[in-house]
């Protein structure tokens, strides 16, 4: 190339040098964009993200569940506790507390024959379901006191994960 520079005029030598380096910068952009669009990631490295993710789950999610079903479980004594309290107020007004017959509805709605009722006693002027959607179950006289309130919790029947009133007491 050198006995070429010699030989040429300076105005023939600026434009090939330009040209070739252009042609090498085009050369450097278009490898640059081929190996931009063969980036991603392998089959492998998306297996072993998906395991991962899959063993985290599995560990995690049992004590996710576990804590969901416990604050329905506090929610439900508390609704009770909050139930016990309407029926001493209920008390207080009428010197008695709802029969069974009666229910947890004689705490909004004034039953038949009754002087002294001076409710609704509940917010809302209705009865809160359980945190599981069902009717709270409800006894009075009972075997454990005056009266007896129970959940029969996530079951939705009589067993041991039963919320009973008088075991909150």
């Amino acid at each position: 190339m050198r006995r070429e520079v010699i030989g040429m005029k300076a105005s023939t030598i600026w434009p090939r040098a330009l040209a070739s380096r252009a042609g090498s910068l085009k050369r450097v952009k278009a490898r640059r964009a081929r190996a931009a669009g063969d980036e991603g990631f392998t089959l492998v490295e998306i297996l072993v993200v998906i395991t991962i993710i899959g063993l985290i789950m599995g560990l995690v999610g049992p004590r996710v569940l576990n804590y969901l079903s416990e604050s329905k479980a506090k929610a439900a004594a508390i609704q009770i506790q909050s139930l016990e309290s309407a029926l001493d107020l209920y008390y207080l007004d009428l010197g008695r507390y709802p029969t069974t017959a009666e229910g947890l509805t004689a705490l909004v709605q004034r039953p038949g024959g009754t002087v002294g009722w001076n409710g609704p006693y509940l917010k809302n002027n209705s009865v809160p379901s359980d945190p599981w959607g069902r009717p709270y179950k409800y006894r009075s006289p009972s075997d454990h006191g005056a009266y007896e309130i129970v959940s029969f919790g996530a079951q939705g029947q009589e067993g041991n994960a039963n919320i009973r009133s008088w075991e909150l007491r």
